[in-house]
């Protein structure tokens, strides 16, 4: 039996796979969170969730809801517990914490949000003027939004959660390249939580784009001025 007292010392990142809801695993996503793992010196959980469009919404969100209480069922402390993600996956964290919140079930520690998608209605203008730039295809967020949502409305908060009551959020730390189609949600949805109450920590990265820190070490670090 394991040692009570260790338990309730443990922690964990719960790892939320990006790919746009239709692609993405544990093994893709296995160097990733090896980082996060190296670098924190904190277990890492990342999980298989239902993929669209075989699995459309809510069975992302179902899925990732039943891992956050296997972790509570399994003597993880909430106060010890953050949940992170990228791209697809930094959005469905965000759901996954407005879905908790409606549920009623203690919240984690804090949310790691890495070049979030929170709006699946695709509307801000960088969808437009910065998808030269993206590593994904040319207008693919469009295609994986109306895989994922399938009958459902994109503006479902637990889609798009940028359309939610973010009140009562736990505290969020979030990256975004400015260069990436996807930052003009990040910043709507951080000036929703901040008028919400939430403490929010937002880094954007310069010239950077779809999740740049995912890259890394791809490219050499650039020459400080």
């Amino acid at each position: 039996m394991a040692d009570s007292r260790w338990s309730k010392q443990r922690k964990v990142i719960m790892y939320v796979h990006g790919g746009g809801y239709v692609s993405g695993s544990c093994s893709d996503h296995r160097g990733f969170v090896s980082k996060f793992a190296r670098f924190t010196g904190v277990s890492n959980l990342v999980f298989e969730y239902g993929l669209a469009p075989e699995q459309p919404f809510p069975a992302a969100l179902d899925d990732s809801v039943i891992v956050y209480n296997w972790l509570l069922s399994s003597d993880y402390k909430p106060e010890n517990i953050i949940i992170a993600g990228e791209s697809a996956g930094g959005g469905l964290c965000l759901a996954t914490l407005l879905a908790l919140k409606e549920s009623k079930i203690p919240m984690p520690a804090a949310a790691v949000a890495i070049s979030l998608w929170t709006d699946l209605t695709c509307a801000s203008d960088s969808y437009k003027t910065k998808n030269r730039f993206s590593p994904a295809p040319l207008n693919s967020w469009f295609v994986f939004s109306k895989h994922y949502c399938g009958e459902a409305l994109a503006t479902n908060p637990f889609i798009s959660p940028l359309f939610g009551d973010l009140k009562g959020l736990p505290p969020l730390f979030i990256n975004s390249g400015v260069n990436d189609e996807l930052f003009d949600d990040g910043e709507k949805f951080i000036a929703k939580a901040k008028n919400a109450g939430v403490e929010v920590t937002f880094r954007p990265g310069a010239g950077m784009v779809h999740c740049y820190p995912l890259l890394a070490p791809m490219f050499p670090k650039p020459p400080m001025p």
